[in-house]
C-alpha cells in the first residue's frame, strides 16, 4: 500500500502526539513538527506509510533521548490483557465455534494501538471485545483459515501490538501452536510488540518466536533480516496482524491472512470499508476474499 496525501496529517499528528507523552518541551514539539514536515515533502510517496513511521519515531526517541519512550503503556495494556487471558479463553471454549470466537478476539486486540490514537482507555478495550463477538460475521473464511492451517506445514504469525499479543496468544492455542512461528519487531516502535512482550504473554513457550530484524511499525521485508526473510519465503501461510502488517504486505504475492481493525480513513479506503470495520481478510496471487465484521 502507497502513502496518501492524507496520509501526511496524520505523520504530523503522530509527531505531536508523541513528543507530548513524553515531554512538556514545546522546543522539542517544534522541532519534531519541523523535521516531521521536511521529511513528508522529501518522502516518496510509493513508499509504504509505516517507512514514514519508522523515520519518525527514530526521530522522536532521539529528541528525547528515551530508547523506549512507550514501555511503560506497553506494560500496562501486557498486564490487563494477561489479567482478562482466563476469561477471553472461557468464552472461546464456551462458544458454539471456538475458532471463530478466537478469531473475533484477535481482531478486538489490535484496538491497542497508539499509532493510530493518543489514548486508549480499558474500558475502550472491553466495549470493542463486545462488539467483535456479537457481531453479525461472515463465517466462510474461518473454514478457509480452518483449512489451509490443516494443509500447512509451516506458519508465521506476525504480531502487532502489545497487549494485543494476548489476544494473538489465544487464536495460536485454538488454531494449535506445533506449527506455527511467531515474530516480533527487531526493537522498539510505538507499541509495537518486541521480544519482551512475547516473554511476558507466554508465547516464548509454545511456540518458537522470532524478530523481524527492523523497528518498522509494519514489516518491510527488504528492511528486514535476512533471517526473516526466509521465515517467510519458506512460510506455507502467514497471519498477519494489524493496520501496519496490512500496509506493508496487501501486495505481496503470497496467501496471508489479515487480521485487523481498520482505525484510520485510508486504510478502510483502500479495503473498501467504513472507518472502524473488522477485518478479516485473504489475499495472494491465488486467492482474495474478506469478511467485514459490523462494528
Amino acid at each position: 500500500m502507497k502513502t496518501y496525501l492524507d496520509c501526511v496529517p496524520c505523520f504530523v499528528r503522530q509527531a505531536i502526539d508523541g513528543c507530548r507523552l513524553f515531554t512538556d518541551d514545546q522546543e522539542i514539539h517544534e522541532k519534531a513538527v519541523r523535521e516531521v514536515l521536511r521529511m513528508a515533502s522529501e518522502m516518496d510517496l510509493d513508499q509504504n506509510p509505516p517507512a514514514m513511521g519508522k523515520e519518525i519515531h527514530r526521530l522522536l526517541r532521539e529528541l528525547t533521548g528515551i530508547r523506549d519512550p512507550y514501555e511503560d503503556i506497553k506494560k500496562h495494556f501486557n498486564e490487563l490483557a494477561m489479567s482478562w487471558y482466563p476469561k477471553l479463553k472461557k468464552r472461546v471454549e464456551n462458544a458454539d465455534d471456538p475458532l471463530e470466537m478466537a478469531v473475533r478476539l484477535a481482531i478486538a486486540g489490535n484496538i491497542i494501538d497508539f499509532g493510530v490514537q493518543a489514548s486508549i482507555e480499558n474500558d475502550m478495550v472491553e466495549s470493542t471485545v463486545e462488539e467483535c463477538v456479537t457481531g453479525e460475521f461472515d463465517h466462510h473464511l474461518v473454514e478457509e483459515l480452518a483449512a489451509a492451517y490443516a494443509d500447512a506445514d509451516s506458519v508465521l504469525y506476525l504480531g502487532d501490538n502489545a497487549g494485543e499479543i494476548v489476544f494473538d496468544r489465544i487464536l495460536i492455542e485454538q488454531l494449535g501452536p506445533e506449527k506455527i512461528t511467531f515474530a516480533v519487531r527487531g526493537g522498539p516502535i510505538i507499541n509495537d510488540i518486541t521480544m519482551v512482550d512475547a516473554e511476558y504473554a507466554g508465547l516464548t513457550g509454545i511456540v518458537e518466536v522470532i524478530d523481524n530484524g527492523d523497528n518498522a511499525p509494519g514489516t518491510i521485508l527488504q528492511s528486514c533480516s535476512e533471517s526473516f526473510r526466509d521465515h517467510f519465503n519458506r512460510a506455507d501461510m502467514v497471519i498477519a496482524k494489524g493496520q501496519g502488517n496490512y500496509e506493508t504486505l496487501s501486495e505481496v504475492d503470497k496467501d496471508v491472512f489479515f487480521v485487523l481493525k481498520a482505525k484510520c480513513p485510508m486504510i478502510a479506503h483502500h479495503l473498501g470499508c467504513e472507518v472502524g470495520r473488522m477485518i478479516f481478510q485473504r489475499s495472494s496471487g491465488r486467492y482474495k476474499d474478506r469478511a467485514v465484521l459490523e462494528s
